[in-house]
C-alpha cells in the first residue's frame, strides 16, 4: 500500500522512508526534500572525484536525474544511502572514463606489492585529509577514494575500472605513499613554527 501524494503535500514531517516512497510515485515535494537532505553528503563526494567544482556540480546535478529516474528499482533491500552513494560513485566513473582523464595506471605491477596500513585520521583534521587526498594525482584519487572511503574490495574495483587487481593495489600503494610524504611534510612545517 503506497502513500497518498496529496497527504505527503500537506505533511510536515515527513520521515526519510515516505521522502523516499513520495519520490518513488514521482512527488515533486518528496524530490525536493530528498536534494536538500542529501545534497550536500553528494556533492562532497563529486568532489572527491573531480577536481573542477564546476563538474563535480554538473555530476551532482546528472546522478540527481540517474536516482529519480531508477528509483523504482530501489527494493529496500540494503540501505538507501548505499544504494544512493552507488549511483554517483558511478557517474563520477562514468564521467572520467567518458573524458578519457589519465588515470595512471600501470599494468606490469606484481600481485606481491606490499603497502603501509598506516592511520592517518589520529593526528590530522578530517579538511585537511580531504585536501591532501584532492591534490593526488586522478587515478590514484580515484582509487583511494573508492577503496578507503567508499569501501570497494580491490576486485571491485577491478572491475568497474576495466583493470587488474594488481594495479588497483599499487595505485592504492602509492597513493597512501604521496599521502604519507604529504603528511610528514606538513608535520614537519608545523613543527618549525613551534620551535
Amino acid at each position: 500500500m503506497g502513500i497518498n501524494p496529496m497527504k505527503i503535500f500537506f505533511r510536515k514531517n515527513l520521515s526519510f522512508e515516505e521522502i523516499v516512497e513520495g519520490c518513488k510515485q514521482g512527488n515533486r515535494s518528496c524530490q525536493s526534500l530528498l536534494y536538500h537532505q542529501t545534497s550536500g553528503k553528494m556533492f562532497g563526494l563529486c568532489q572527491r572525484y573531480m577536481k573542477d567544482k564546476q563538474i563535480a556540480e554538473d555530476m551532482l546535478q546528472e546522478g540527481y536525474l540517474k536516482l529519480f529516474a531508477h528509483l523504482s528499482k530501489f527494493k529496500g533491500e540494503g540501505s538507501f544511502d548505499g544504494w544512493m552513494r552507488r549511483i554517483f560513485v558511478n557517474t563520477c566513473l562514468e564521467e572520467l572514463r567518458k573524458t578519457k582523464l589519465n588515470l595512471l595506471l600501470e599494468e606490469e605491477i606484481s600481485e606481491n606489492l606490499s603497502y603501509s596500513n598506516d592511520s592517518f585520521g589520529e593526528y590530522y583534521a578530517v579538511q585537511d585529509l580531504l585536501e591532501m587526498v584532492f591534490s593526488l594525482p586522478d587515478g590514484y584519487r580515484t582509487i583511494f577514494n573508492l577503496y578507503a572511503i567508499e569501501g570497494y574490495s580491490h576486485q571491485e574495483i577491478a572491475e568497474l575500472l576495466g583493470i587488474s587487481e594488481s594495479t588497483s593495489k599499487s595505485q592504492l600503494s602509492r597513493a597512501r605513499n604521496v599521502l604519507k610524504v604529504k603528511l610528514e611534510k606538513q608535520n614537519i612545517e608545523a613543527l618549525s613554527y613551534v620551535n
